[in-house]
């Protein structure tokens, strides 16, 4: 009984005594990943003409976690879940993120982001490859952004050497 009153003692009062992180940084996003529209421009059954160069092919959410210097430059942490519809499917990416970011007017900045790590299929079998990704984005004063990011899953999945995606989205840095 002694044991779990000091375990209870330091859980509740040890956070109170710890340092205070200034410099940490979060970031959320959401994109779509895009193919080619194999049938732009054609007409369909009832005259309607595919007009888009690009078409969603899944969804992609991700999360992290570091620390940055003065949001110029950041390193950090994160993880998420991919879904590739064409491909049917679905990832896990854990991967070290490096972050350097411009400011280009009093309440924007564009930004360079970097990703390696380790990729999972899931539902696949043996499914497990290097990550690689890059984005490039602006951000606004609210740490808002919109995208672009091509990533590497390096999975070798059908008759692919290795799957990838390019995708568009938004994210949301809290410094």
């Amino acid at each position: 009984m002694r044991k779990i009153k000091i375990l209870l003692l330091i859980i509740i009062v040890g956070p109170s005594y710890s340092q205070e992180i200034k410099n940490r940084y979060y970031q959320a996003e959401i994109a779509s990943p895009l193919i080619i529209n194999s049938n732009y421009g054609e007409f369909d059954a009832l005259g309607n003409r595919s007009d888009y160069w690009f078409l969603p092919d899944g969804l992609s959410f991700k999360f992290g976690v570091g620390v940055h210097q003065k949001k110029w430059v950041a390193a950090g942490i994160h993880s998420g879940i991919d879904w590739l519809g064409s491909n049917k499917l679905v990832v896990v990416p854990v991967f070290a993120n490096f972050r350097l970011s411009l400011k280009i007017s009093q309440d924007s900045r564009i930004y360079m982001q970097f990703g390696y790590g380790k990729t999972i299929g899931l539902g696949r079998g043996n499914l497990i490859g290097d990550y690689k990704k890059i984005n490039f984005g602006v951000e606004n004063e609210d740490g808002l952004s919109i995208y672009i990011q091509v990533a590497n899953f390096g999975i070798p999945y059908k008759n692919l050497n290795s799957v990838g995606s390019f995708s568009i989205g938004i994210a949301l840095t809290t410094f």
